[in-house]
């Protein structure tokens, strides 16, 4: 089953003891050279997640991670009652920026969750997935990975393609890749979701088989630090 955001009830009813936690968030990217997309973070019930690793990417994540569309995963969080914020950073985070944002979890809504488009990649993505909101107040940093969603093979063209099923890649926003290339691959083993192999990248910026430059757009995770604070 694709559709990774289900449910746990048609219907459920509503407790009158009101529970809830303020989380204070702040999003770092590690990298040296590559841009996050519009970010999508949410609170959630344990029934309920963007991705599960080793399994299908479903068509909302597929839009984020090759063209940084995060709407269809936003409508898909409200229609089973998450707290989301979503594009925190007004647009992109720049390689070594940082975003702080708040967010109130209601009563069940006890798992947190992240999403964003690493650029340029075909369909790289930084996630957090389903992390356990601790019930006691303090402040809790880890770092996280980037995933490959397994819907596009990573040929490394930067062609301005960003509709799912449409091969390359969206964009370089540091305007520092080539033109040219012809391809790392055309063809991926793994189509499930899996951890990133990073940009491979070459030193022709005129051609080669990449567009992307392996002085500025390779990496290795992690790329994001999260600090959560828990009130």
């Amino acid at each position: 089953m694709k559709m990774k955001l289900i449910a746990a009830a048609a219907s459920f009813a509503v407790s009158g003891n009101v529970w809830a936690q303020d989380l204070q968030i702040t999003v770092t990217n590690l990298t040296q050279g590559m841009y996050f997309t519009p970010l999508v973070i949410a609170a959630h019930s344990a029934d309920a997640s963007m991705f599960v690793v080793g399994e299908s990417a479903s068509p909302e994540l597929q839009a984020i991670a090759e063209g940084g569309d995060i709407s269809g995963m936003g409508t898909l969080l409200t229609s089973v009652s998450a707290d989301l914020v979503e594009n925190p950073a007004d647009g992109l985070l720049a390689p070594g920026a940082r975003i702080e944002t708040s967010l109130s979890s209601a009563d069940g809504n006890d798992y947190l969750s992240l999403a964003s488009m690493l650029l340029p990649t075909n369909d790289g993505f930084v996630g957090l997935n389903s992390w356990k909101i601790p019930t006691e107040p303090g402040t809790y940093s880890f770092t996280l990975n980037a995933y490959d969603a397994g819907t596009e093979a990573n040929d490394e063209i930067v062609n301005g393609a960003g509709a799912p099923g449409e091969p390359g890649i969206p964009a370089a926003p540091g305007m520092n890749a080539g033109i040219g290339a012809t391809g790392v691959t055309s063809t991926e083993d793994n189509v499930l979701v899996h951890i990133h192999r990073g940009n491979l990248g070459d030193d022709d910026l005129s051609g080669g088989k990449s567009d992307l430059d392996n002085t500025v757009h390779r990496w290795l995770n992690p790329v994001a630090r999260i600090t959560i604070v828990v009130n």
